[in-house]
């Protein structure tokens, strides 16, 4: 391996190490690269990071970003809560199965693992602990299953993933349904048996009537999803214009139909996307940097001739890159290690005959497992906050339900007819 190499890895690791930011941290490795090992200008290196943010992808995930918001700071959230118990509160754990149905119907909107956990688990840790259910089972339950929200459409991660390796976004997204419902009935299943024998309170079932006024109440929040999916994979409108719609038709709900958000709010919760879009567009720049550097050295390709050379089946390959996703999923954001690994990776996908939908949903759900692992899992910090907990006791608290997803996990990479399904159905993929 050339020196340079060696040089600029340890540089990265020494950075992310020191807990420099991560977008610097790239930053700071691309400027070294261009500078000491090619030829190139460094004016390329700013032409990169403009054109990295003036990409028409990106207005897909900054109004996803502001209709998570306008959620959070309505009433939304609550009503898509009560519609969820209402529909399984009554079962052995149901409140648990509810949470875990709302961070699914939360996901369909926000498109973060991030958001899902603060809006959704913020509300059901407390919930589920009124109702005498165990502290680690409620915590567990609700810093995992917030997964849901980069899996089930729309997700942000996604997003990425399909401005790098150019796939149809809408058939991207279609590749979530069939994971994030198989997340959906095995961790609700586990929380049946959990709570089965256990005196946890639980609702009583509700009458016709109950449910139909329950649903009435939360008719606006559900159709919320039903608009973003409806218009997109009917072609009535892009990804694009279905965040634009989703905005707007939250800020219309909250405002004139829930009335449970302020005027005055407004500016708030805009100004809160913004500065949230921002950070992630200065990761993007960063990454986009780096990548650069990293195509201009052709190490992509090295490394691919690298891997082609020494792993001789698909089985193998996918094998790795799971464990290899899983540690890095650990230490980096999901935005920063799509947009790093996925140029890397993707160039080897055709040498097995890896369709690169089927991967980006393995790569999602990776990194989207590592948002709950330790040591840096954001959603443990998260939840260990709301109930004044330790980074052992939440790591403790979530080793069930990882369990469960690693086992999912291994069923998507090795069944990849099961993620393309819907695709091929409506797209002929």
């Amino acid at each position: 391996m050339d020196s340079s190499y060696i040089i600029i890895i340890l540089c990265l690791l020494g950075c992310l190490g020191a807990t420099v930011p991560v977008f610097m941290s790239l930053f700071f490795t691309s400027i070294l690269g261009f500078v000491y090992f090619t030829d190139m200008p460094i004016l390329m290196l700013a032409q990169t990071l403009f054109r990295s943010m003036d990409n028409f992808a990106l207005v897909v995930v900054l109004f996803f970003i502001l209709c998570g918001n306008i959620m959070t700071s309505g009433s939304i959230v609550d009503k898509l809560i009560k519609v969820a118990n209402a529909v399984v509160g009554f079962f052995p754990g149901g409140l648990a199965m509810a949470g875990v149905l709302a961070c699914g119907m939360f996901g369909a909107i926000s498109g973060s693992t991030v958001a899902t956990v603060v809006a959704i688990g913020g509300f059901m840790i407390p919930a589920l602990m009124e109702n005498q259910y165990d502290e680690k089972f409620s915590v567990g339950i609700m810093t995992t299953a917030p997964i849901l929200g980069v899996i089930i459409p729309p997700s942000i991660s996604m997003i990425l993933y399909s401005m790098v390796s150019n796939d149809s976004l809408a058939a991207l997204f279609m590749t979530g349904f069939v994971p994030g419902l198989m997340i959906i009935v095995a961790m609700s299943i586990y929380s049946y048996f959990y709570c089965r024998n256990r005196n946890f309170k639980r609702a009583p079932a509700p009458s016709f009537q109950e449910l139909k006024a329950v649903l009435k109440e939360g008719f606006w929040a559900l159709m919320l999803p039903v608009i973003i999916f409806g218009g997109i994979f009917s072609g009535v409108f892009t990804a694009n214009e279905a965040a634009v719609v989703s905005c707007v038709y939250a800020f219309v709900v909250e405002l004139l139909i829930h009335k449970d958000m302020k005027f005055n709010k407004v500016k708030d919760v805009v100004v809160s996307s913004a500065v949230t879009s921002a950070t992630l567009l200065i990761i993007v720049a960063g990454a986009t940097a780096f990548g650069r550097y990293l195509t201009l050295e052709q190490i992509p390709a090295m490394i691919a001739d690298a891997v082609i050379s020494q792993v001789d089946s698909a089985w193998a390959f996918l094998l790795i890159v799971n464990v290899m996703l899983l540690i890095v999923g650990m230490f980096m954001d999901i935005i920063s290690a799509t947009l790093i690994l996925a140029p890397i990776l993707l160039p080897i996908l055709p040498e097995y005959g890896i369709n690169s939908l089927h991967f980006g949903l393995l790569m999602t759900v990776n990194l989207g497992i590592g948002y709950c692992t330790p040591p840096l899992g954001v959603s443990l910090y998260i939840s260990g906050a709301l109930v004044n907990r330790g980074l052992i006791y939440v790591t403790k608290a979530v080793m069930p339900f990882l369990a469960i997803q690693i086992a999912i996990l291994l069923i998507l990479t090795y069944w990849p007819d099961l993620v393309l399904c819907l695709p091929r159905l409506f797209y002929g993929l």
